[in-house]
């Protein structure tokens, strides 16, 4: 079953990290999604850019608006993904407990509805 590892950290934390915790953080990440190729469990997986790079489309009563920036204030934003696929969910929150981002952040795991394709 494929399950989808959303990553939430406070981006604003990179920007006060030296070179050397970002070069730490950057390898825990490296080593943990080897970690998961090994084992068979990784499909895909990429970090986002920051939140002040995205457009928020809404399509209301026949008119679409885009808005600079995430539809919403949080304290901790979306910074990355990961898409597994593994037996159960159980094995998904494994995963997401190795996470680096869980360190500092949350994970959020959610499984994939997969579409009917014909």
């Amino acid at each position: 079953m494929k399950y989808m590892l959303l990553i939430y950290g406070d981006e604003k934390a990179w920007t006060r990290l030296s070179k050397a915790e970002v070069d730490h953080v950057t390898g825990a990440y490296f080593a943990y999604t080897e970690e998961m190729r090994k084992a068979g469990a990784f499909v895909a997986g990429d970090p986002l850019k920051a939140t002040d790079t995205a457009t928020t489309v809404r399509a209301r009563g026949g008119k679409t608006t885009h808005t600079d920036g995430p539809f919403a204030e949080t304290k901790e934003q979306l910074g990355g993904y990961y898409l597994l696929e593994v037996p159960d969910l159980d094995a998904a929150l494994r995963w997401a407990a190795k996470c680096p981002g869980a360190a500092h952040g949350s994970i959020e795991v959610r499984p994939v509805m997969p579409m009917g394709m014909a």
